[in-house]
């Protein structure tokens, strides 16, 4: 049966190049004659669309209000996990609004958890494309979101430089990236960081604080003027010296099972603090560069930021926009070739790659060989410097264009 209507919504988290899924998708819907609607806030908006009287058509006129550049999303979003609302009738609720509106597919742009929806959608016979978007980069093929995130990460640690350096404080930055640490190694690296503590590497916080400290102390004392910082950025799932994730035990877990993470930030302060007191060199070094006073003024500031929610807001970088665009139409053109359960990973050079949901959802870390490299670079992750010896490989023909 030929679609004539196709749905598109947004899951999960906000981020940079979902308005770009938004408009390929709706673009190439209208380009094969297919009417395409917004389902608007997440996976609830869907289970509620029997109830809505109208939906938004995007009609080229209609997009012309939706600006590719911009992060965030039009659809909106939000965290719902469809198995988990109580309501035995919830897969026929949602069949019975897509044919209220007459909608015969859906194209979904969300994360580990939204796909694992899209999953359980498709196997409840429910036509789903799955475009992949996270911010923390933790899917198996590149996802909207992550260049964008690492950009701002990027921006932001480079601006604290200033005020870091105006009054000679270690910056420790806390940024989001759960479970994996993509978005805070990849940023920290790009704004020269000297510590990128991430999940994937437990920390030796008696090593960091001998990198950090001595790196922000030889810097003041080379400076004519007696300026200098060290920054540090950490991945908010960093867990405690014990291998503990640091959540806040009060609050309540969301539908898909996760509390909300806290503390990795002050966590590393309080440890760097701790050492730095009961360190007489550190005494010794403020009373040689003039920065010392009895009981006011005896040991560096170390300060803990989190730019939070504004490393996911404000807008797209290009890649994020083009990559958006691509595989919100890659979407629509494996409906109309009656494919679906998939996620969508790449369209280029005329060719559309895909792969099942339940594969690109597999959750993907840091590499360590990535980490040792940069350890050879002088980056300090907590640990040890790991020797690496690289691997050679000739590549013959075109290879693919990577993200």
């Amino acid at each position: 049966m030929a679609i004539q209507k196709i749905g598109i919504l947004t899951s999960g988290g906000d981020c940079g190049g979902l308005n770009g899924v938004i408009i390929g998708a709706a673009r190439m819907a209208n380009a094969k004659g297919i009417k395409p609607y917004l389902i608007p806030n997440g996976y609830a908006g869907l289970y509620n669309l029997i109830d809505f009287s109208s939906l938004v058509e995007l009609t080229s006129d209609r997009l012309e209000q939706i600006d590719v550049f911009l992060a965030g999303s039009e659809a909106g979003n939000s965290r719902v996990k469809i198995s988990k609302i109580k309501d035995d009738r919830k897969y026929d609720r949602i069949k019975d609004g897509l044919k209220k509106f007459g909608i015969d597919a859906l194209v979904i742009s969300g994360g580990d958890d939204s796909g694992s929806v899209v999953v359980d959608l498709s196997s409840n016979g429910i036509p789903c494309v799955h475009a992949p978007k996270t911010m923390d980069l933790d899917l198996m093929p590149y996802s909207v979101g992550g260049d964008s995130t690492i950009n701002r990460i990027a921006e932001f640690t480079r601006d604290l430089r200033t005020t870091g350096r105006t009054h000679n404080r270690v910056i420790v930055m806390e940024v989001f990236g759960r479970y994996a640490g993509h978005t805070a190694f990849r940023g920290g690296i790009a704004s020269g960081a000297d510590a990128i503590l991430i999940p994937e590497v437990p920390v030796d916080f008696d090593l960091l604080y001998k990198h950090v400290m001595t790196r922000f102390m030889d810097r003041i004392e080379k400076s004519d003027a007696r300026k200098g910082l060290a920054t540090v950025l950490v991945a908010e799932g960093l867990k405690d010296s014990s291998g503990k994730e640091l959540v806040d035990e009060s609050s309540t877990a969301d539908a898909f099972g996760h509390k909300k993470l806290m503390g990795a930030g002050k966590y590393v302060v309080k440890q760097l603090e701790d050492r730095v007191k009961k360190d007489p060199a550190v005494k010794e070094f403020m009373k040689r560069t003039g920065q010392f006073v009895e009981g006011v003024y005896e040991i560096p500031e170390i300060r803990e930021i989190r730019p939070g929610h504004l490393v996911r807001c404000g807008f797209a970088t290009p890649i994020d926009a083009n990559f958006g665009l691509e595989v919100g139409a890659a979407a629509v053109e494996l409906h109309t070739q009656g494919i679906n359960g998939v996620t969508v990973i790449s369209y280029q050079e005329g060719k559309i790659r895909y792969m099942p949901v339940a594969e690109a959802i597999v959750q993907r870390h840091v590499d360590l060989n990535s980490v040792a490299l940069y350890e050879k670079m002088g980056i300090c992750f907590g640990r040890a410097p790991q020797a690496v010896q690289p691997q050679f490989e000739k590549v013959s023909g075109r290879p693919e264009r990577v993200y």
